[in-house]
This record gives structure tokens, C-alpha cells and sequence, in this order.
């Protein structure tokens, strides 16, 4: 129980302190040299210290200061608590370091910073925190409004980049939306790449040996749904399950080993609630 509890901490420290160096560096080697904005909170901060030049760190802090206090009330503490100490070493990393301009590219730049800013935001909140503050009130007002986070989150940045636009100029906007989106999809991998569900049907006459082998190797229910066979018309299993994309392969090789003709189909899914099913763990 004690080794479990080091290794948690650990592991949340070691995930701070990797989403800490992907964002900085994503911020002043890429994004800032060449002036490109992302989204949030962060992009926000960034858009003052480009108008005030009042460094980036100072408004980091500020911004982020009214949604920390609002997340206090309504979510998880001890999350709040590491989302206070992500954003205060993101500060003062800012603040002290100096980091090399690696490119003055500007495809290459929104890419790659968007990327890396993507991926410290991921590793943020796989450790259990937020490295931005719009994600704490996206959750918040999820929940009395009935939106999704992605939708909260959508609607900030469209006000926000229009903003930009007319201040910056709409060429820099636009470099902007790249990284944002580019960012997007690195925090998407980050959470959801290595467990991102996919739903795996399988139809076989070989039905009960691949369902023993799937509940007993990978733990997991399993829906068998009666059907019939198009042209015979004969009664037909149909096995349905729920598992992690790098669980397919597996599925797929015995499924052929087990009935060469076995028909397997895949496709990602969002989300899952309930059932027998590698649960993602609730960060908030």
C-alpha cells in the first residue's frame, strides 16, 4: 500500500515536472519568438504581454489566479492544489531560463510549439492538474450548463482568436489557430492515445472460443448479440467488446488464428460509461 502510494506521487511529480519543460519550451523556443498565440488561458496571457510587454510569467500567474479561486469551491482539491503548483513552476521556469529560439520557420514553429505545448497540457492533466485555467472552468460550467468541455472550451478560443485577429493582425491569427489546433491534438494523444477505446465486433462460427479467450486474457465483458447468417440463415453469435487500441491487434490475431473466415470490425469510440471496461481514471 506505502510502495503504491510513493510510486503515485512519484509518478504525479515526474508528469508535472515533463508537462513543466514541453510547455516551456513550446512557448519560448517556437511560439513567442515568432509571435503565435494558442488558446485558453495561455493564449490570453500571452495576447497582454504582446500588447503591455509585460513578460508572459506575470500574466500567467494573474489570469490563472480567478479560475484556480473558482475551482477551489467546486472541484477535487487535492487536483486544484497541483494545478496551483504546475502553473507556479510554469511561471517561474518563464521567468528565470532562457531558452534558444530553435526555428524562425513559421509552419515550422506553430507545428512544433503547438505540439509541445499540446503535450505539457496532456501531461498536466494525466498528473492530475491544469496548466491552463480554462479547463477548470470549461468542467464547471459543463456541469450547470449542459455543454461539453471540448464545446466550452471551442467557444472561449473563437471569441478569443477573433480578438486576435484585430489586434495582431489576421496573418498571425491564423498561424495561431494552427497551433491551437496542432496543441489540440497533441493533448488529445497524450490522454487518449494510448487508451482511447475502440468497440471490436466479431462475427464467427468459432464465437465461443474467441470469447473465452478475450474475457480471460484481457478481463473484460463481453455482449453477444444473436443473429443470423445472411444467405444460410442460420443462427449466428455476434460478439461485441469494448477494449484499448493496442488490445486490437491481439483481438484480431486470435480471432483469424482461432476461424480464418472470422469477420472483425473496428472503430473508435469517445467515451464509455459502466460495464466490465479498463476505466479511465478520473483526474477531476
Amino acid at each position: 500500500m506505502r510502495n503504491t502510494i510513493y510510486y503515485k506521487i512519484f509518478s504525479d511529480a515526474f508528469g508535472i515536472a515533463l508537462a513543466v519543460f514541453c510547455a516551456a519550451i513550446g512557448l519560448e523556443s517556437f511560439l513567442i519568438p515568432n509571435g503565435f498565440l494558442d488558446g485558453g488561458v495561455t493564449g490570453m496571457s500571452m495576447l497582454f504581454s504582446e500588447v503591455t510587454k509585460i513578460p508572459l510569467s506575470v500574466f500567467i500567474i494573474i489570469i490563472n489566479l480567478p479560475f484556480i479561486a473558482i475551482g477551489f469551491r467546486t472541484l477535487n482539491k487535492v487536483s486544484i492544489i497541483k494545478s496551483v503548483l504546475t502553473i507556479s513552476l510554469l511561471s517561474l521556469c518563464l521567468f528565470i531560463f532562457k531558452y534558444p529560439t530553435i526555428t524562425d520557420d513559421k509552419i515550422l514553429s506553430a507545428v512544433f510549439g503547438g505540439a509541445l505545448l499540446g503535450a505539457g497540457i496532456g501531461f498536466a492533466v494525466r498528473s492530475g492538474s491544469v496548466l491552463d485555467g480554462t479547463e477548470i472552468a470549461s468542467l464547471i460550467l459543463s456541469k450547470k450548463m449542459g455543454l461539453t468541455v471540448g464545446s466550452i472550451i471551442f467557444i472561449f478560443n473563437v471569441f478569443l482568436f477573433s480578438v486576435d485577429g484585430v489586434v495582431l493582425g489576421v496573418e498571425r491569427a491564423m498561424y495561431s489557430i494552427l497551433t491551437y489546433v496542432v496543441a489540440s491534438k497533441s493533448i488529445d494523444f497524450i490522454l487518449n492515445g494510448i487508451e482511447e477505446y475502440t468497440a471490436v465486433t466479431i462475427i464467427s462460427s468459432e464465437s465461443e472460443k474467441i470469447k473465452q479467450f478475450i474475457m480471460k486474457e484481457f478481463a473484460i465483458g463481453m455482449t453477444i448479440y444473436k443473429g443470423k447468417r445472411g444467405l444460410a440463415m442460420t443462427d449466428q453469435d455476434i460478439l461485441f467488446c469494448v477494449v484499448t487500441r493496442f488490445e486490437v491487434p491481439k483481438i484480431i490475431k486470435i480471432s483469424k488464428e482461432l476461424d480464418s473466415k472470422a469477420f472483425v470490425i473496428t472503430h473508435l469510440i469517445d467515451n464509455t460509461f459502466g460495464g466490465l471496461i479498463k476505466a479511465r481514471k478520473e483526474r477531476f
